[in-house]
């Protein structure tokens, strides 16, 4: 019995996500810039010196949504976190971008629960520290891009 409790003690204590409560971490310092592509429009965040860290992009011709977040490497998911629904999407890693993508619909539930988030929404990528920026009005003008 001790070593099972060792065992869910480290197991518990390995990830520093475990114990991150990002209802209450306070969204970085930066701003949301909308702006269209070529294949549709686009909602980029940048830290408060100017550098990307978020991209959410409408794809027009497919109807779809990506978020990409800055990153240091390969990771099987990105987890989104939002005051009504958190949900953990397959990622893809683009080497030459420095970006850990997913992709969803339209008209997922989550990109709802994205744009109506309680003052914060977070992406968390492994045991990477999380990404937390504010709800501002871009992400919802993207989504609504891509529903029109």
């Amino acid at each position: 019995m001790t070593k099972t409790f060792a065992a869910a003690v480290a197991l518990a204590t390995a990830s520093p996500l475990a114990a991150q409560d990002l209802s209450t971490i306070q969204p970085i310092a930066g701003n949301w810039v909308y702006a269209p592509t070529t294949a549709g429009t686009e909602a980029r965040f940048q830290d408060a010196a100017g550098n990307p860290q978020l991209w959410i992009q409408c794809t027009r011709a497919t109807r779809g949504i990506s978020i990409a977040r800055a990153a240091t490497g390969a990771a099987p998911f990105l987890m989104v976190w939002t005051s009504s629904l958190t949900r953990q999407a397959p990622a893809s890693f683009n080497p030459a971008t420095n970006r850990l993508t997913i992709s969803l619909a339209a008209f997922d539930p989550l990109l709802d629960a994205i744009v109506s988030s309680r003052g914060r929404v977070g992406y968390t990528i492994g045991t990477q520290p999380a990404l937390v920026v504010p709800p501002w009005p871009e992400p919802a003008r993207v989504i609504e891009d891509c529903r029109s």
